[in-house]
């Protein structure tokens, strides 16, 4: 959804000043910017109102039609009929103020007194504040045993960096803001999202176009809407650059990289989205449209290079403008798409077809540039000039051999005229395009560069046109698009961002998980006895009973095979390493201690035997693992991240096996 800044941004890092507090809703962080959201919810009201006014004409229009198909008195049909009328007249201004205030492109360019092409950003999708602090307490103490009241302060961080994330600031820390986010919801999704079960809190977001709302259980939802937003803050940064320098058309072309990565991610991972911004359809468009916004920014730096007035550099920039009026053509053909035609803002369609018209007369513009104001080819830079102007044109020119045109001046103006006279024909249907959109006339930066580009190609035709002429102008062959620098799809890489589970001290994930389950905490009291305790320890975080002694003092107090050691006394012991257990042991006195452990539940079917066999035949592998969890951070993947964002259904449980991933070969008897 296009959402204009509130009056009064001030710094270049996306930040307000400082002379208003934030809403009391919301959170104070880096990388979030609390004020913005009064503007947005603002503009979110205005749409859910004007959605309701339309679902409220349409239910009236269908209580009409039928009235007017069932009655046959004929007063009462013209009646209806006037009713009707009334209606659809009304559905089409709503229709209209909607697609305005989903259309706003002018809030995200950039302040520079610059003049270039307006870039098509994306508006983030809005959601509802979520109450999860309750069935958060009650999955800790269901499924963890633990009292939920203790982890107050971890519920309230999470809460409040899912607050921080509906407004992020509109540069990198912004970013970087809704990264954590994400991954963050790998680490909820396995703490608190049982494979059978789930937590009962519904996800609403509204879509990023229409406003209109959509919620689901499932946190793939949630996931996937996170995922969105980063490709559309992606977009935005692209649009704000300056791109009338070198370093700010390289930032616009990485920006746009990462939103067509972002994009393409959710849609080779994601299906039957509830959304239709989220739809494949949807994301395949903004795909491509991403792609064709860096395929415009890659001629803009061809632009910025010097020597403009070599004849290759001038061959190279009208290839290049070329291919972006090719890859537009191929977005405008996938807005017209039926799943995408009715959804897609009008004002959308509209650019995107100004810009293929605008960018095909610049290709013939740069190509009479060429041939007209390049002085002809020395000898020894023919060659190369014949094989590239060989590959140059579509098809063959009329006239003579290429040899000679190329070193003949008043042949070179005859087909410069051409492409000249080609550019300005596309220069008015560009503008003709641009004129016949409401919401594209208010875009005065659009039309000067529209007037611009028309005026120079008039002015160039002046220059070039003799009285003398009396040869009809030749129909000078469309240019073969060509680039040096093709777009690349940058998927999004969560590898990189390190951050911290925000409820470690439920434990580790490789046993305490929503998946696993577990009996009860039990707490034995462990006496040592003339030949020792009784068991042996293996593995770390946490450590494991991996032997009993029968008879023993261990035995005795209740240990078992298999079960995990979560606390020695006052100690929590959880995360603690099997050295840092076996010294709590040595210091027992004879007085003994109480040990707390826990015993996980083997899933159905699989027996004790089963059990054990899985233990005993891990490998070193899994204590890399283990370590890598002691440390309490955590990579999120980036490989394999996409089963993490199934729509809805969740996957079948598959067989419980221990998470003996952190048995090792260090074992202790004792």
């Amino acid at each position: 959804m296009m959402i204009p800044e509130e009056e009064g941004e001030a710094d270049g890092d996306g930040g307000f000043p400082l002379l208003r507090q934030p809403s009391e809703s919301g959170s104070v962080r880096k990388g979030c910017d609390p004020l913005i959201q009064t503007q947005r919810s603002k503009l979110q009201h205005r749409r859910a109102r004007i959605n309701q006014q339309i679902n409220k004409e349409m239910r009236m229009r269908a209580g009409a039609e039928n009235l007017f198909r069932a009655t046959s008195n004929h007063k009462v049909k013209e009646t209806v009929a006037l009713e009707l009328s009334y209606v659809n007249s009304n559905l089409q201004l709503l229709k209209e103020e909607l697609e305005e205030l989903n259309s706003c492109m002018g809030a995200y360019q950039n302040d520079s007194d610059s003049i270039s092409v307006p870039m098509i950003p994306l508006g983030l999708k809005e959601t509802k504040e979520l109450d999860l602090a309750g069935p958060l307490k009650e999955m800790i103490g269901d499924h963890y045993g633990e009292d939920g009241a203790l982890y107050e302060a971890e519920i309230k961080e999470f809460v409040e960096l899912r607050q921080a994330m509906r407004t992020p600031s509109r540069n990198e820390a912004g970013l970087e803001l809704l990264r954590e986010y994400y991954s963050q919801l790998y680490f909820l999704d396995n703490r608190f999202f049982p494979p059978n079960k789930n937590l009962g809190v519904f996800f609403h977001w509204y879509d990023s176009l229409t406003g209109v709302p959509s919620h689901q259980r499932a946190l793939a939802f949630e996931k996937g809407s996170v995922l969105f937003n980063i490709g559309a803050l992606h977009t935005q940064i692209g649009a704000r650059q300056d791109r009338t320098t070198l370093q700010g058309v390289d930032c616009a072309i990485e920006a746009f990289q990462k939103a067509s990565g972002a994009f393409n991610y959710l849609k080779e991972n994601f299906s039957n989205a509830p959304s239709l911004d989220m739809s494949t359809a949807s994301l395949n468009m903004l795909v491509r449209l991403m792609i064709a916004q860096v395929q415009e920014c890659v001629f803009e730096k061809v632009l910025l290079l010097p020597a403009q007035s070599d004849f290759l550099t001038c061959l190279q920039l009208a290839q290049e403008a070329a291919r972006v009026d090719e890859v537009y053509s191929l977005v405008y053909q996938t807005m017209a798409q039926p799943h995408v035609k009715d959804y897609v803002p009008f004002s959308w369609t509209t650019m995107v077809l100004v810009k293929s018209e605008h960018f095909k007369a610049l290709s013939h513009y740069y190509a009479a540039i060429a041939l007209c104001d390049c002085p002809p080819a020395s000898d020894v830079d023919l060659a190369d000039h014949e094989k590239a102007f060989l590959q140059f044109h579509v098809s063959v020119p009329e006239g003579p051999a290429l040899c000679q045109l190329l070193q003949d001046r008043e042949e070179r103006r005859k087909l410069g005229k051409a492409h000249l006279k080609k550019a300005i024909m596309r220069h008015e249907e560009a503008m003709r395009l641009h004129s016949l959109c409401k919401i594209l006339r208010k875009m005065d930066i659009l039309q000067e560069v529209l007037c611009f580009a028309h005026k120079r190609s008039l002015s160039k035709y002046a220059e070039i046109d003799h009285e003398e002429d009396f040869f009809e102008t030749v129909d000078a062959p469309d240019i073969h698009p060509k680039t040096h620098q093709r777009p690349e799809i940058k998927s999004p890489n969560f590898s990189k961002v390190k951050v911290v589970d925000i409820f470690h001290r439920l434990g580790p994930l490789s046993v305490f998980s929503a998946k696993n389950k577990w009996h009860p905490p039990r707490t034995v009291h462990l006496v040592r006895g003339e030949k020792g305790f009784g068991f042996t320890l293996r593995g770390d975080s946490p450590v494991l009973i991996a032997g009993v002694v029968a008879g023993g003092c261990a035995a005795e107090a209740g240990l078992k095979e298999g079960d995990y050691i979560v606390s020695i006394g006052d100690k929590d012991c959880k995360w603690s390493r099997h050295a840092e257990v076996v010294q709590l042991l040595k210091v027992i006195g004879e007085e003994g201690v109480d040990i707390s452990v826990v015993t996980p539940q083997p899933s159905d079917g699989q027996s004790t035997a089963d059990k054990k066999l899985s233990a005993m035949s891990s490998g070193a592998g899994g204590l890399v693992k283990s370590n890598k969890e002691n440390r309490r951070k955590s990579l999120l993947p980036g490989k394999g991240a996409g089963t993490l964002l199934a729509w809805g259904r969740r996957g079948k449980r598959g067989t419980f096996g221990l998470p003996f991933s952190t048995v090792g070969d260090n074992e202790l008897a004792c």
